[in-house]
């Protein structure tokens, strides 16, 4: 038997604060997502030769 998935579409018409609320959130997410890619990024280009040294390294979460 096939599994079947479902989906639910929405349309959210949120008011102006919950507008502004929406945009520094998703700001912020931004901001850590891309601080968090710098950080793997350099770690990566410091131990690229080395890939046991570099699977061992603990990303911590801001």
């Amino acid at each position: 038997m096939a599994k079947q998935n479902k989906a639910y579409k929405f349309r959210l018409y949120p008011t102006e604060e919950q507008t502004m609320l929406l945009h520094k959130t998703f700001g912020c997410v931004r901001f850590v997502y891309n601080k968090m890619l710098a950080e793997r990024k350099e770690f990566y280009e410091m131990l690229k030769h080395d890939k046991e040294a570099l699977k061992k390294i603990k990303h911590p979460t801001p």
